[in-house]
Parts: structure tokens; C-alpha cells; sequence
């Protein structure tokens, strides 16, 4: 399979789908997927990843799903990047951090974030910072959802491109 466009490992986080999906519509709603298994909040594993899934990635990826149990976390700390991107840190980020570290030792022409940062950081992203959009507002915007209770249970394979954004493939975790 290929296809234009680039696709990510990423871990679904539903309890935030509500809020990811309208922030998505709002900013380029052309990544809105029509995909019912596509969750477009996610806390990212390992991308960008593979322009083609084959038997021997497919093969790769889900031992490494199936090794890896399934672990639960909390959303509820707000992070802000150098360039103003508002996230939620999830706590603990072992989980996160392990099943990255585990993909990129077995993808390593696929480092994390293309190797552009010495370290990453397991996140969900929210917002960018403007005019509108404030830490406050944000956190108003998500009263009732915050703390979040969450359990990474799947792993799944998404391709992103305008007007086609997908779930390629999923693994259970454990």
C-alpha cells in the first residue's frame, strides 16, 4: 500500500476525541476523518513512520504490540512548547516512553519525531497559543473531561492526508 501523505504509530486516546476532533475541524478540517476506527486524539509512539506497510513491518510492529501490555494513565498536567503548542503530559509516560523506545530500536531509520529533539516527550497536543487561545481557555473548554482516565490498549498504524486520513492497521496491546 502506498499512498501520498505520511503515517504515524500512535496510541488512541477517546476520552479526548471530543475535543481533538473540534480543534482539527477548526483548523484544517480536510484531516478530518470519515474513518470510524480513526481516533484523531492520540498520544504518538513513533512517527513519521513507514510510506508502505509490508508483511515484514506488519510482522515487526505487532510483536512488539503484543509484547508490550496494555497500561493505564491520566491526563490532567497542561504543557506548553517553545512554540506555543499547549499539551496534556501523561501520567506516568513509561508506558509511552517504552513502547517508543521499543519502535525506534527496531525502526531506526524512523527515529521519533525524525530526530529533529534530543528527547520527546509522551503528549497529547490540544491548542497553539493566539490571540483566542489561552491555557485558560483551554482548560475552561475541558472542564468535566479533566483529569482523564486512560488506558492505552491498541496501537494503531494512521495515515494522514488531506481528505483521506485513516486507521492502515491496529494491534491490541498485550
Amino acid at each position: 500500500m502506498t499512498h501520498p501523505g505520511h503515517s504515524v504509530l500512535l496510541v488512541p486516546v477517546p476520552p479526548l476525541e471530543g475535543y481533538v476532533r473540534a480543534r482539527t475541524a477548526h483548523y484544517d478540517p480536510a484531516y478530518l476523518s470519515g474513518d470510524p476506527g480513526f481516533v484523531h486524539a492520540h498520544v504518538t509512539a513513533l512517527g513519521p513512520f513507514v510510506d508502505e506497510l509490508t508483511d515484514d513491518v506488519e510482522r515487526r510492529v505487532a510483536a512488539i504490540a503484543a509484547e508490550t501490555p496494555a497500561f493505564d494513565f491520566v491526563l490532567d498536567a497542561m504543557g506548553r512548547f517553545t512554540d506555543g503548542t499547549l499539551h496534556l503530559l501523561p501520567e506516568p509516560d513509561e508506558g509511552f516512553r517504552k513502547l517508543t523506545a521499543r519502535l525506534a530500536a527496531e525502526f531506526p531509520g524512523h527515529p521519533p519525531y525524525a530526530g529533529q529533539y534530543d528527547d520527546f516527550f509522551p503528549h497529547l497536543t490540544l491548542d497553539r497559543l493566539s490571540e483566542e487561545v489561552t491555557e485558560e481557555s483551554t482548560l475552561a473548554l475541558l472542564d468535566g473531561v479533566l483529569p482523564a482516565r486512560c488506558r492505552a490498549e491498541r496501537l494503531d498504524l494512521a495515515w494522514y492526508e488531506p481528505h483521506g486520513s485513516r486507521v492502515l492497521r491496529s494491534w491490541r496491546l498485550g
